[in-house]
């Protein structure tokens, strides 16, 4: 039963009062958390330096389980191999480094933003952003988080570009090994969800050759981008593909120079501008893009499906990542209700994975859509990961992982 309660009028200006307190803070610390700094912006002078080595970097506040957080500028290796600026975020636990250095865990974000104000280094939640980072300070690891190219520096962000990705998340793990505490450990992970699950697996498909003196133990990805072909013919059904899509295609017209104006109607280009220019932080970030994203709704594509006209299916299939090396382990995650990265995809990529005769670990994660699915398999992902480091015998669900997925998608249901 609702009681009705009276105020009176001292206290409903009080009440007002805080509330309006409370909403200034809110935006002041919104503003502070998206204004970027001269921190993000390297001169000509300061990108001379090998990819990886640090620019510049800063102490950080609110780093979990007692680390100590550096937000770090560093160098790498842009889109025509032209010299580079890339920000992120690097964790180093507390305490005595050990004998051979610390292992250090590149975690590679999901979707953000496609503008430079929308870097998770800005973002007033940046740790909490990070599934299993607190477990994985717990254990020893140093966890390096890269913003990738065009978020905080200068943009636009090559977003979904597979090798843009991977070279800045390789970059930040010889940012991390020049920090104090770290040490002179050679040995990484890469952990990643969803854009960042591509990232991850182009990282273990570049590793080798662009960073021959690191040693790279395992790949794991939660709901990765695999068939970007099949994602470009999908995800324009739903709101959330159509906010994935808008921004695919505004990135990609701008660093590919690819005709946005051939698959997409003048009248829907004003909201895929706006759409492109928000950051995607919290829920509430994700609520108001489905305001903005709504006139999409009505009229979006000039096209029946993006994956089938040129260049734009040819960039698709470009960024599709190809099996990793047999020696390299890998982890998947995937939950059953995801639409956005659908069950069967990332099925189809483990199963292609087991073919080449590599040991896949995969955990499906029944009832769970596109957004909770690192997070809920963080526990696994790193139990698996810290294995890894251990020289622990690998795990390989190739040969039942179809079984195991019906099952689950059936429990699901």
């Amino acid at each position: 039963m609702n009681v009705p309660v009276k105020l009176s009028a001292g206290c409903l200006r009080v009440t007002n009062y805080l509330v309006v307190l409370l909403s200034a803070v809110l935006c002041l610390l919104t503003g502070a958390a998206h204004a970027q700094t001269p921190f993000y912006h390297a001169t000509a002078q300061e990108l001379a330096g090998p990819p990886g080595s640090l620019i510049r970097s800063e102490p950080m506040m609110f780093a979990p389980a007692g680390a100590q957080a550096y937000r770090v500028l560093y160098r790498s290796v842009g889109m025509q191999g032209e010299p580079i600026a890339v920000s992120g975020v690097i964790i180093v636990p507390p305490g005595p480094v050990p004998p051979g250095g610390r292992p250090i865990v590149a975690w590679a974000h999901p979707t953000t933003g496609v503008v430079p104000h929308c870097a998770p280094s800005l973002a007033i939640f940046v740790f909490q952003q990070m599934a299993g980072l607190r477990q994985l300070i717990e254990q020893g690891a140093v966890v390096a988080a890269t913003d990738y190219p065009g978020l905080g520096t200068s943009g636009p962000h090559p977003y979904l570009v597979g090798d843009s990705e991977a070279r800045a998340v390789i970059d930040s793990v010889r940012a991390a090994r020049s920090l104090p505490d770290v040490g002179d450990g050679n040995s990484f992970a890469v952990w990643g969800h969803s854009q960042g699950g591509q990232a991850s697996l182009y990282t273990g498909l570049i590793a080798k050759t662009y960073a021959p003196e690191l040693r790279l133990v395992g790949v794991a990805a939660a709901a990765p981008a695999t068939s970007l072909v099949t994602l470009m013919g999908d995800d324009f059904k739903s709101s959330g593909g159509k906010n994935l899509t808008a921004m695919t295609l505004w990135s990609w017209s701008r660093v590919y120079g690819a005709p946005i104006d051939k698959v997409v109607l003048p009248e829907a280009m004003p909201t895929v501008e706006r759409l492109s220019n928000e950051c995607i932080e919290s829920i509430f970030d994700i609520l108001e893009r489905r305001q903005t994203e709504k006139p999409l709704e009505q009229q979006f594509l000039s096209v029946p499906n993006i994956a089938t006209v040129q260049p734009w299916r040819s960039l698709a299939m470009r960024n599709t990542p190809g099996t990793l090396a047999p020696q390299i382990p890998l982890f998947l995650a995937q939950g059953t209700t995801d639409n956005i990265v659908r069950p069967e995809v990332t099925r189809g990529y483990m199963q292609r994975q087991c073919k080449a005769g590599g040991e896949v670990a995969m955990m499906w994660v029944p009832g769970v859509g596109h957004g909770f699915v690192a997070k809920d398999s963080a526990d696994a992902a790193v139990s698996w990961i810290m294995d890894r480091f251990a020289g622990r015998p690998v795990p390989n669900d190739c040969g039942k992982a179809v079984a195991a997925a019906t099952l689950a998608e059936g429990a699901a249901q």
